[in-house]
């Protein structure tokens, strides 16, 4: 049985730019667009311009005086705002930017619609490549991350499924998740990630399992600089065999940061494309 795969793009996601100098490009979205249309793989996907989220969206998860500032502050006005910057952790990482608010309107509305497609057996696998903001915290910024999109999505599936699975291969944790549903077994979270020597967020120690009645439903797998294809293959596809027969998850969220891949700037694993595929 042939799956339905939705991909959500909407052509100015690409149009936003973080500030000189700034490891985050979101034209790299453009980019990736491109390539998806010159190797044909949209032939193989139904493409969608998706909904824009609103205020009202990210407040499942995030505060309301948090999102109330994301949708006033920007480069013109930032000087009113002094004091709630620090407060928000919003600064060098995570700069104000012309549109901001409507970038994060922008990828959280992918994911949120994604979320809803999966609900109605409408699709089998929803793509939004502008989203994974998995730093994000319920009331700050963090990690280039405003608005935690994966949580909003996660929130919707749960109206609909028992049991989600939520699996993160970015290079770095995925903290911001693991905080939202440390205290749940109703989403199991899994992260491969780069731990030790200060390595940002500075969370993810294998001994992070969870709480309260999420104990035993966060996974963390901490591994060193350098590692390549077969011994991260050698540890992923066990540990999730086992998660899989364990938790049975009705679905099924994976963040696929591309950071992991070898000479990535900020990354420092020596995987290929080839071999993250392959997971």
């Amino acid at each position: 049985m042939t799956r339905k795969v939705f991909y959500f793009y909407n052509p100015d996601v690409g149009n936003f730019h973080y500030g000189p100098g700034h490891p985050m490009k979101p034209h790299r979205l453009s980019v990736i667009h491109s390539l998806v249309m010159n190797y044909q793989l949209h032939k193989k996907m139904q493409i969608y311009r998706p909904y824009k989220a609103s205020a009202h969206d990210m407040c499942r998860f995030h505060s309301e005086e948090y999102i109330e500032f994301l949708q006033r502050v920007t480069p013109q006005n930032i000087q009113g705002y002094t004091k709630y910057l620090s407060h928000f952790n919003v600064g060098d990482d995570c700069p104000v930017f012309d549109g901001l608010f409507e970038f994060c309107a922008m990828y959280t509305g992918a994911s949120l619609e994604g979320a809803q497609k999966l609900n109605y057996n409408l699709a089998d696998i929803c793509i939004n490549w502008s989203g994974g903001l998995h730093h994000a915290k319920k009331f700050e910024a963090s990690g280039f991350c405003y608005v935690n999109d994966i949580v909003i999505g996660i929130l919707e599936l749960l109206k609909y499924h028992p049991r989600v699975l939520y699996i993160d291969i970015d290079v770095h944790h995925g903290d911001g998740v693991q905080e939202a549903f440390y205290l749940t077994d109703r989403v199991m979270t899994v992260s491969f990630h780069k731990y030790g020597n200060y390595f940002f967020p500075g969370t993810g120690d294998m001994y992070e399992i969870g709480a309260e009645s999420g104990r035993y439903y966060s996974v963390n797998v901490p591994l060193k600089e350098g590692i390549d294809d077969q011994s991260y293959v050698q540890v992923f596809k066990p540990i999730i065999s086992h998660v899989m027969d364990f938790y049975r998850p009705t679905a099924i969220v994976l963040q696929c940061g591309a950071d992991s891949l070898a000479g990535d700037r900020l990354g420092c694993f020596s995987l290929s494309t080839k071999g993250t595929g392959s997971v």
